[in-house]
């Protein structure tokens, strides 16, 4: 048997739904804002996963132009039935305030990475929908109830209707089975049927710090439920030093080798040296990641083995160990017809007017649109933070001849939390390369009056950012070899949930190229190649 280090699925991985198809293993993951949406890993051993699906590719599947940060796709549910995948997800509309207006769909396909149907409504009173297909041959869908109105606990508890797939609808009237735990903020529903017993796998305590994951069984899939007698099933918040944070979110599979696994959501921390363990308890600007823990059965109830905290090692299941061939290479050069499945873009799919990788091949060409605080339309093409300490890089032609135009790297989490290191125009000093910063807001452009001048015989300027676990750096070379470091350090802290001022946004650092041109003249730039480094 292999040892599994956690997380499994590192950067950006967050609300795992883990599905078994005969000897072949997936798992989806939330995408949020980011287009395509969804994520879908595929391993033979729990062990080694490749990115191999983005189903929600295409506008009329999905489109969040104008969605809120962290709006959009929402804990997807994949499962695996009459040699069919079913997926299962949320369009998150808005996020703040006493509603979350929420819509649930489902889509199908007859192979992983083979194009998704349209998808087919299904419902809009609560998030985090799942499918469940009963050996009676229903099938059910279970959500969260979001509960608006004043004064009232706003998660309102699981309901349970029937899904026709005939009809290609739901059936029948909803059904309040679960009201929760005494943890509240009760969502992620997963029901299961076992020995005789309906299981009904949830998340409560909410996302962050005490986030946990809670399970209930009944004889009857309408209920009652009676919960664990060691609830929560797993948890990291009474366990401060666990590496893994956050613990919960979590999804269960049986492998064809009889044993059981658990997949669930975690978060490390920075370093915090000399600072208090509890207040805060940290940051993590990987956002939330995917770990896997090993099952064992007690009297009909699922136990997570080495107690009910995430363990950053497991022993694998007993299969042989399968591994791929990385699934993003070290330097992408854009001599692909599409991007690698790791590159996304906000809320939309670019189409030719804005993203090309043929009218320059060989190169990414982004016309310059919206600025970065924009939620409707931004040529900005970036993949996630998987890393504490890595390099990215790319090499960059632009000829702007306004300062409402700029292209360059830029380190992203929302709309109001980004750096942008970039070149741009000066009406005294001709083409320039700068930094500009929004913190929670507040902009700023930190070596104003003291820009890089470039000089009118180069074409093509080297950009690269230097993460270095809580810090990050820009530096810049003319000619690929001699560089230059800004003299301005970054805090990587401030691209995480946990910095984002007024909370409830779940995604993770970004890194990647971007093109704006304000004045609307759609000016381009040429990004030659990007590299993505790891250096631990």
């Amino acid at each position: 048997m292999t040892t599994i280090e956690n997380p499994i699925l590192t950067g950006f991985n967050p609300d795992p739904s883990i599905c078994k198809a005969g000897e072949d293993y997936y798992i989806a993951v939330s995408t949020f804002e980011w287009f395509p949406g969804v994520g879908i890993y595929h391993s033979k051993d729990l062990k080694n996963w490749r990115l191999v699906s983005r189903p929600l590719n295409r506008l009329n599947q999905l489109n969040m132009k104008g969605n809120p940060d962290s709006g959009g796709v929402w804990a997807p549910q994949l499962s695996y039935h009459d040699n069919q995948f079913y997926l299962i997800f949320t369009d998150v509309k808005v996020t703040g305030g006493q509603w979350k207006d929420s819509h649930n769909y489902l889509v199908t396909c007859d192979s992983i990475d083979g194009e998704w149907s349209d998808p087919i409504y299904l419902n809009s009173s609560g998030f985090d929908p799942s499918l469940f297909h009963d050996d009676d041959g229903k099938k059910y869908l279970v959500n969260m109830k979001w509960d608006q109105r004043v004064n009232h606990h706003q998660f309102y508890g699981i309901v349970l209707q029937e899904y026709d797939p005939n009809q290609k609808k739901l059936v029948g009237k909803p059904e309040l089975i679960f009201k929760g735990t005494e943890i509240r903020l009760t969502e992620a529903p997963h029901l299961y049927k076992w020995n005789g017993y309906y299981y009904l796998l949830t998340a409560e305590g909410g996302t962050r710090f005490e986030h946990c994951a809670t399970i209930a069984r009944s004889r009857n899939i309408s209920g009652p439920y009676d919960v664990h007698p060691e609830n929560p099933l797993i948890t990291s918040y009474p366990y401060p030093h666990n590496r893994l944070q956050k613990a919960g979110h979590a999804s269960i599979v049986h492998t064809h080798t009889d044993e059981w696994f658990l997949v669930h959501l975690t978060g490390r921390i920075l370093p915090k040296e000399g600072q208090p363990l509890l207040a805060p308890r940290g940051y993590c600007p990987l956002g939330r990641e995917t770990a896997i823990q090993r099952i064992e059965w007690k009297d009909d109830w699922p136990y997570v083995i080495g107690g009910n905290q995430p363990s950053l090692q497991i022993e694998g299941p007993n299969i042989e160990e399968v591994k791929w061939e990385p699934d993003y290479p070290v330097k992408d050069d854009f001599d692909h017809e599409t991007l690698n499945l790791h590159f996304q873009t906000l809320r939309i799919p670019l189409d030719e007017n804005t993203l090309s990788l043929t009218d320059h091949p060989g190169h990414l060409r982004l016309y310059g649109k919206e600025s970065l605080s924009s939620k409707f339309t931004q040529a900005y093409v970036a993949r996630r933070w998987q890393h504490f300490h890595f390099i990215a890089e790319t090499k960059v032609a632009f000829e702007p001849d306004d300062f409402q135009q700029s292209a360059g790297l830029v380190n992203y989490y929302n709309t109001e939390n980004w750096t942008s290191f970039q070149i741009s125009w000066h009406e005294e000093k001709g083409k320039i390369i700068e930094l500009f910063t929004c913190d929670n807001g507040d902009f700023s452009q930190p070596i104003s009056g003291q820009e890089v001048v470039v000089p009118t015989d180069v074409e093509s300027i080297y950009l690269r950012v230097h993460v270095n676990t809580s810090t990050y750096t820009y530096s810049y070379s003319f000619d690929g070899e001699n560089w230059t470091e800004v003299p301005v350090t970054f805090e990587s802290y401030k691209l995480s949930d946990d910095y984002v001022r007024s909370g409830g946004f779940f995604t993770g650092a970004f890194v990647g190229m971007q093109c704006q041109d304000t004045s609307g003249q759609n000016k381009h730039a040429d990004f030659d190649y990007f590299i993505y480094k790891p250096q631990e």
